[in-house]
């Protein structure tokens, strides 16, 4: 028995040294670093204790001005935390070439719906992208309009209702309740009845996708890390009741519409034509199939839904902590809608500049995606610098603490859409604003997320007085257990209905 005890601790020394050498890896390369422990690195907490993006915030505050990237570890992996806007330049634009994949998890054979475009790489994530492209279009978005602005006024009749019995509502499911049913008719072209039946199917999926314990926070991060041994594991990132529900109804309505010569303006419709045919408008992209329509359309549906509705109720915390900035925005809205002979048009919504500035400092400080993933696909050599990183190594850009960084944004806890006017916008660097990302692989649907939001958000402010009630949390906690920042215990608000 003594020689088993003698292997026994050889192995476990021998363990202990390779692990030790791995969190060694930005040390030994003179790169300044948080000080990892066995077994999470550097991500010990998150799911459970803390955010994902307050985490990283903390990490950039502590290694800022001490280079264009310091070193962190997810598990053993070495990641780079971006701290320099010029760094983040060359990695998401300027070298894009070196950092085309996101490096995240997917399992194409085992969890079909992972592999969509988000997460897909290298030469099949361009070549879809390029396909699917033209579905995202400004003259595309223009046709879904009046879809939304329908589904719009039915949340408003929604509301209407619900103010009548009890005027103090928890705001967050409601708008997910909206933006889920937008999404079904737009990209499923299907009734999803969420708005009248909190309980729907398709609300009660998607919200399943999103919540996130700790073991699984855990689990996703072990994936990302490990993605050849997740994969040989056959590792699942959706569950598989979620998994077969969207792959059924993207198989029924394609069917359904196919046999019945069903067109619409609408996201399926698009991916259809991109089935049967490869043409969009007389150009060739190139075919699609079937199990791509269903990836996504499930990841549209995904994105669509929950980062628009947080946003919205974001907007809405804010604005009844500021009533001048909410009366501001309501007579913008007012003004315009008169000149328009008080039909809300997309030409008027156009013309709604503040409202528009009032998302994007919500998305400023309440960024949906608290950071953006890169994955090195060759050597680089990091410029102005002797530092490289290595094919494989994770760049991590931290989007909440940039947003927060008061060297780029003044007083950043304040809430001030006139950071937004056009020329405080052109003296700041160009990466200082990265809620969509930006460069070549920036969020494909940014326009129609913009678009959801906003109709939904003047229908609010239009039509009810939004203050805070005895339930409102201030200052807001974040939940720690949904990828999407979100707020702890969802966001309650007073709402009064304005007689017109």
């Amino acid at each position: 028995m003594l020689w088993l005890l003698v292997l026994t601790l050889a192995a476990v020394a021998l363990v202990y040294q390779y692990l030790t050498l791995k969190l060694s890896y930005w040390e030994n390369k003179s790169v300044p670093y948080i000080k990892p422990q066995l077994p999470f690195g550097n991500i010990e907490g998150i799911g459970r204790k803390i955010h994902s993006s307050q985490l990283m915030r903390n990490f950039y505050n502590e290694m800022k001005g001490k280079g264009p990237f310091g070193g962190i570890y997810f598990f053993i992996k070495p990641v780079a935390l971006a701290l320099d806007l010029d760094f983040v330049k060359n990695v998401l634009i300027k070298d894009f070439a070196y950092f085309h994949d996101r490096g995240v998890y997917f399992n194409e054979r085992d969890d079909p719906l992972s592999a969509h475009l988000f997460s897909l790489e290298g030469t099949k994530w361009k070549h879809l992208r390029s396909r699917l492209t033209p579905t995202f279009t400004l003259t595309k978005m223009k046709f879904m309009f009046p879809t939304i602005v329908e589904v719009a006024g039915e949340f408003q009749k929604c509301l209407s209702d619900m103010v009548n019995d009890s005027n103090e509502l928890e705001v967050q499911d409601i708008l997910a309740r909206f933006t889920t049913d937008v999404i079904g008719t737009c990209a499923f072209g299907i009734n999803c009845n969420s708005l009248k039946d909190s309980n729907s199917e398709f609300r009660l999926k998607g919200k399943k996708v999103f919540e996130v314990g700790r073991q699984r926070a855990i689990k996703q991060m072990f994936m990302s890390s490990f993605r050849d041994l997740a994969r040989s594991l056959r590792m699942k990132l959706l569950h598989d009741d979620v998994s077969t529900f969207f792959m059924n109804i993207v198989e029924e309505t394609v069917k359904y519409r196919e046999e019945n010569n069903v067109k619409r303006n609408d996201f399926m419709d698009l991916l259809i034509q991109l089935k049967n045919s490869g043409y969009i408008d007389g150009d060739n992209v190139g075919q699609v199939t079937l199990q791509e329509i269903a990836a996504q359309a499930f990841v549209f549906f995904l994105a669509g839904f929950e980062t628009s509705s947080t946003t919205m109720a974001y907007c809405l915390y804010e604005l009844s902590l500021s009533q001048d900035i909410q009366s501001r925005a309501r007579k913008e809205i007012d003004d315009v809608l008169t000149k328009y002979n008080g039909e809300f048009t997309y030409d008027a919504m156009k013309e709604m500049h503040y409202v528009n500035q009032i998302i994007n400092e919500s998305l400023r400080k309440y960024p949906p995606g608290a950071g953006i993933i890169r994955a090195v696909t060759k050597d680089y050599a990091v410029p102005g610098t002797n530092h490289l990183l290595s094919k494989g190594t994770l760049v991590w850009i931290p989007v909440y603490a940039i947003h927060h960084d008061p060297d780029i944004y003044p007083d950043p806890d304040v809430f001030d859409p006139d950071r937004f006017h056009p020329e405080e916008v052109q003296r700041r660097h160009s990466q200082s604003f990265l809620a969509f990302g930006q460069g070549p692989r920036n969020c494909i649907g940014l326009h129609f997320g913009m678009l959801q939001t906003r109709i939904g958000l003047v229908t609010l402010i239009r039509n009810f007085e939004i203050t805070t009630c005895a339930k409102t949390v201030v200052p807001l906690k974040f939940s720690t257990r949904k990828f999407v920042l979100s707020p702890e215990g969802g966001l309650w608000l007073r709402l009064k209905k304005i007689e017109r």
